[in-house]
């Protein structure tokens, strides 16, 4: 049962969440994640179920966050609606295979395996030289295709909006501006997470060990708290968004790339 400091927590990781998922394109499960799964083992519920949990409930606090965060950008015209759409569309269908997959593996596996892949695009962010200015993004739909796939299957392998691995993909990849790409990250994730969170709810229905209040894997109330207070602060991150310069904004995401890939590994633990 949760406690007055559970939901207090709940609320104020909300607003992290809200405004790093408009300022980023991220879903903000790098904040979500860890805090629900303390608060959950905390409840007494089993590692492997809480691990589950955390990843289904921060997918479905994503959706509405993203739609809030991608309608702000849309207003600076910095969303390309047509990518959005046909990636998202592709990896909605991947995400869910992802997602109903994840619910048979070791709850451990999952974190490693998101941990290496967050580092992973990280360094890449950070040593390709990228030219904001000359070269125009790729209008390919079957490239945009051939990366929302395996995007979309992994964002709902590991219960994550998918900004962490789309912004790189549509920067390095595809050619897309900072803002554009987490702006588009964003119209994404809508189609995105609605995949993966049909995914968990699908696959935990009649799961023994959840609590009261669930639908499936997700925790109903903590999507209530943690919704409440990141629906608005999208609204401020996404303002904040433009008005950093492109160079800077590409190093805070990549500085919170390299957090969550460290933190998904338990290298902070170690220490």
């Amino acid at each position: 049962m949760m406690e007055t400091s559970h939901i207090l927590i709940f609320l104020v990781t909300g607003i992290g969440v809200g405004f790093a998922g408009g300022l980023l394109g991220v879903g903000g499960a790098f904040i979500m994640t860890p805090v629900q799964y303390i608060i959950y083992t905390a409840m007494g519920i089993p590692a492997d179920t809480a691990i589950k949990m955390a990843f289904a409930t921060s997918m479905l606090i994503i959706l509405p966050t993203a739609a809030s965060g991608a309608w702000r950008h849309m207003r600076k015209g910095a969303v390309w609606w047509r990518a959005a759409f046909i990636m998202g569309v592709c990896s909605l269908a991947a995400a869910f295979g992802g997602a109903s997959l994840a619910t048979h593996l070791p709850g451990a596996g999952l974190k490693l395996a998101f941990g290496a892949v967050v580092l992973t695009s990280a360094i890449r962010m950070l040593i390709v030289r990228i030219n904001e200015e000359e070269e125009k993004p790729k209008d390919n739909v079957w490239l945009w295709i051939v990366w929302a796939i395996p995007v979309g299957f992994i964002t709902g392998l590991l219960g994550i909006g998918g900004g962490v691995l789309v912004v790189p993909v549509m920067v390095l990849a595809l050619n897309f501006r900072i803002h554009s790409a987490i702006a588009t990250s964003l119209a994404m994730m809508i189609f995105t997470s609605t995949g993966g969170v049909i995914g968990y709810i699908v696959n935990g229905m009649g799961v023994a060990g959840l609590p009261s209040h669930s639908l499936g894997y997700v925790y109903l109330p903590a999507w209530l708290m943690l919704a409440a207070t990141s629906i608005a602060m999208a609204q401020l991150g996404a303002i904040a968004a433009h008005r950093l310069p492109a160079m800077r904004l590409r190093y805070i995401f990549t500085a919170v790339m390299f957090y969550m890939g460290l933190k998904m590994l338990g290298v902070f633990d170690f220490l």
